[in-house]
């Protein structure tokens, strides 16, 4: 796999020119702490294999994102640190992309600044993350809140990526960045590339008390979720509990029957099966010890994560090294695509 630090060098030399169409992937994760199993299925297993199959990958950990929910600034820095030792933990390697935090790298929000003045409100107001998340906090949402998709593209864009990893629930984020870049290109001259969406194979992992909503961090009943660092006690826990229906059969019928079909979907994720070599394997089983099948599945595919998070966490200066080196090769990428830009729209 060719080196990303080659690239820059050629870039610095000019040996890239600034309109050729270099691939390259760019993806972001908020530091909420130690993932949970729908980040992992859904994200970081899908980074840990695109790190492998391109030359020019970046991943951040986007902090100023994180900023649009309320956090207290000790909690956000150990979820940083702890977001990190995860996404190390589940196999990213610094060797084979960028991993930065996002703050480190001033230019993502003053491209952010030029991108939004070329963004209207009212599409801004009808994403729908904007609408569930104003709800959630009194209909008082901040202006970082609505305007955090503008920073999203610029995340994307400051590097001219080519293709995004993304969920269905970022979809239109990322639609938003494709329009802003080719309004920028009709403004100022064909420049960024129109990044293409990388959409996960893996089903949407839904809640283990609610079915019917995604699997996530914030989720008030603790049951619901599964973080990857939990212990095998609690993953059996949170299996046994998780909702179901009065039928024992176990199949695969998202619509009817959503609680066993999210067990069915979390089961074939981290075994690697197909949902019929599931059901097959699952025959003559009940619900209850199928949740059992389930449980061990998932602590056999994590327990040689946890303790590597465990081991990763004891070192936070190597953590905070890794950012940093990543923050320096990240802003030596991003340094002469930005003054490119600064040139376009006219600051010199």
């Amino acid at each position: 796999m060719a080196t990303p630090s080659g690239l820059i060098r050629a870039l610095h030399r000019g040996t890239v020119g600034q309109n050729m169409v270099v691939d390259r992937i760019f993806s972001g994760i908020q530091p909420t702490g130690t993932p949970h199993l729908g980040n992992y299925l859904g994200a970081i297993q899908n980074w840990v294999n695109l790190q492998e199959e391109c030359s020019s990958v970046l991943y951040s950990i986007m902090d100023m994102h994180s900023l649009t929910m309320p956090k207290e600034p000790a909690v956000l820095r150990q979820n940083i640190l702890d977001t990190t030792a995860a996404i190390l933990a589940c196999g990213i390697d610094p060797k084979k992309c960028f991993l930065f935090r996002q703050s480190l790298v001033p230019e993502h929000a003053e491209l952010a600044w030029i991108l939004g003045c070329l963004t209207n409100m009212p599409r801004l107001l009808r994403l729908p993350q904007w609408k569930m998340k104003r709800a959630s906090q009194n209909n008082e949402g901040t202006v970082g809140l609505l305007t955090y998709p503008v920073l999203q593209a610029a995340d994307i864009l400051l590097y001219k990526s080519t293709r995004v990893p993304v969920g269905e629930d970022q979809v239109l984020h990322l639609e938003l960045a494709q329009d802003i870049a080719q309004h920028f290109n009709k403004k100022y001259g064909e420049f960024f590339p129109v990044p293409k969406a990388i959409l996960s194979t893996t089903k949407k992992i839904k809640s283990l008390r609610d079915p019917a909503v995604k699997m996530s961090k914030s989720d008030p009943q603790k049951l619901a979720t599964v973080n990857i660092a939990d212990s095998p006690d609690d993953i059996v826990l949170k299996f046994r509990k998780a909702v179901t229906d009065f039928t024992s059969e176990v199949t695969y019928d998202p619509a009817a029957r959503p609680g066993v079909s999210n067990l069915v979907s979390i089961h074939a994720a981290v075994t690697g099966l197909s949902i019929e070599e599931v059901l097959q394997q699952s025959v003559g089983l009940d619900t209850a010890h199928y949740k059992m099948v389930v449980a061990e599945s998932v602590i056999q595919k994590f327990a040689p994560i946890r303790n590597e998070i465990k081991k990763l966490q004891e070192d936070k200066s190597h953590l905070m090294k890794v950012l940093e080196d990543g923050a320096v090769k990240a802003k030596e990428l991003a340094a002469p695509i930005y003054q490119e830009i600064r040139r376009l729209v006219g600051f010199q």
